[in-house]
């Protein structure tokens, strides 16, 4: 999030630039009125867009052109150039566009832009080619974007949601970064407010759990003993945090986080506690780090204990590891490294080497366990998250799956994967509700992540579970570099810390990869 004070930077688009300013496959940040705008030329033809990515804010000008879009520098959003549409999430949200008149040598923004018109309703009639309802169990990433691509879609039929958290929608980073930290008013949490379904005729019910999955007859059975039938059936159910079964949990306040309750709680306990207190993670894993450097940014002592030797080292190897170690050590988190809790008792936290820590409280971060219990119940495939294809399809006719819960087949190496990354659910879920229209798309989206300590975000493109090598561009000691996980003799995946741009270059090899793959496998 990004706060814009006095006006925007660049030549008055309005007055109009040379032509020769803006080359073929160049961009050039400039203004309209109060309006920050950009104009891009591709392929002989010249637009206007908004200037900022309407997710985080981040500067558009920074990001890359593919095709006739432009990327996001921070998260890789994508929009369309023609309209300002939002072509692959994270952003939800269109940007403004404009008209562009080119003449006698000169490039002007002359008005605002007329938005294409929506799709054609489809859907509607019971037809072969599009269900008559369908249903999304979870609100949550992937429920939300599949619930507004169907829209978007042009889709007429009912759609209802179904979410056992009474606060979902959410943006879920946000809450071990900046809301946990105190830099985000909980109303920018919100991914959609209550009109938005109002406005999409979209039925959202919630709290309420999806008790049943009755697949033969296409109904939902919830925990109030209602029946929801369905043409089509989106499993969004995400995943939920491991619970440590330490003695003692009755003695010590013991948090997880997943929802805004829970980032509520902790902000409260955090209060509570007042500055300086002290506060014991378990767990050096994404969430558990973010949570210690929110902590420390409210002013709190924290300690994290890991049975690891260094942080991260699974996901990001060594180097990378000690990096985010010593970020958070140069921010005064005290580690315990090489040890597990033992139990909780009266104020304080026992490792297994007797050692006792003081804490006002404790937040576990170790892991999630994604929701299969619903569709294994129902007899659907299930190994270590919901089976899905390459359509995202599950075994039983037009059910689907999508998020944290889905396994899926990389595009890159054929191995079925789980990832638990924002942005690949609301991508997953973008599939899903295409092909629950009739698109037959394979899903061939590049996992990425971003995970923010501190003034040090760490950008992650591709899945890489092993690796022969790893090679590092750059210094990490200068916060600017990339850093390559090598198996076979090419890049599974590329972080970067200070790199936006080579971190969409990346993004963009590998995908250049994937249809590279695919045109061979047509052409066998």
């Amino acid at each position: 999030m990004t706060d814009h004070d006095g006006p925007p930077d660049g030549p008055d688009l309005t007055a109009g630039i040379a032509s020769d300013q803006l080359s073929e496959g160049a961009m050039l940040a400039g203004r309209v009125g109060d309006d920050a705008v950009l104009v891009a030329r591709v392929g002989g033809q010249c637009y206007a867009i908004g200037a900022t990515c309407s997710h985080y804010g981040a500067p558009l000008v920074d990001g890359i052109l593919v095709g006739d879009t432009i990327r996001c520098p921070w998260h890789h959003t994508a929009f369309r150039l023609r309209d300002g549409g939002m072509d692959r999430p994270p952003a939800l949200d269109a940007l403004p566009c404009w008209r562009v008149e080119e003449s006698a040598g000169r490039l002007r923004v002359v008005g605002p832009a007329t938005r294409a018109e929506t799709p054609p309703a489809r859907g509607t009639s019971g037809s072969a080619s599009f269900p008559t309802s369908v249903v999304i169990i979870g609100a949550g990433a992937a429920g939300m974007v599949a619930a507004q691509t169907l829209r978007n879609e042009g889709y007429g039929g009912a759609i209802t949601m179904v979410d056992a958290d009474p606060d979902a929608p959410g943006d879920r980073p946000n809450l071990s970064k900046d809301y946990l930290a105190g830099t985000a008013e909980e109303a920018w949490v919100t991914l959609r407010p209550p009109a938005f379904f109002r406005d999409n005729d979209i039925t959202l019910l919630r709290p309420r759990f999806a008790k049943e999955l009755d697949i033969p007859g296409r109904r939902v059975h919830l925990d109030d003993g209602t029946a929801i039938p369905y043409g089509a059936l989106l499993l969004a159910t995400g995943a939920s945090p491991i619970r440590l079964p330490l003695p003692g949990v009755e003695r010590l306040p013991l948090f997880t986080l997943r929802s805004l309750a829970d980032s509520r709680t902790i902000i409260d306990a955090a209060t509570r506690a007042g500055h300086g207190a002290r506060v014991v993670v378990i767990g050096a894993s994404f969430i558990g780090l973010e949570v210690a450097a929110s902590l420390r940014t409210r002013g709190l002592e924290v300690h994290v204990v890991a049975p690891e030797t260094r942080p991260l080292e699974r996901v990001l190897g060594p180097q990378l590891g000690d990096f985010i170690h010593g970020i958070h050590r140069e921010h005064g988190v005290v580690f315990h490294l090489g040890q597990k809790p033992r139990e909780l008792v009266d104020g304080a936290v026992v490792l297994e080497n007797s050692e006792r820590l003081p804490a006002a409280f404790v937040v576990a971060g170790v892991g999630v366990r994604p929701n299969v219990e619903l569709a294994e119940r129902a007899g659907l495939g299930v190994d270590r998250g919901i089976l899905v294809d390459e359509q995202l399809r599950t075994n039983a006719p037009d059910v689907f799956a999508a998020g944290d819960v889905a396994r899926y087949p990389d595009a890159r190496t054929g191995e079925r994967i789980r990832v638990e990354h924002w942005v690949a659910a609301e991508r997953q879920a973008q599939t899903a509700a295409r092909n629950i229209l009739g698109a037959n798309e394979r899903f061939t989206a590049v996992p990425f992540f971003w995970s923010t300590h501190y003034d040090v975000q760490i950008s992650y493109v591709g899945h890489a579970e092993r690796w022969d090598a790893v090679e590092i561009d750059g210094s990490l000691a200068a916060r600017d570099c990339e850093v390559r996980y090598i198996a076979g003799g090419r890049a599974l995946a590329v972080a970067t810390v200070g790199r936006d741009r080579a971190s969409l270059d990346a993004e963009v090899a590998q995908e250049r990869e994937v249809a590279m793959s695919a045109r061979t496998d047509q052409g066998s």
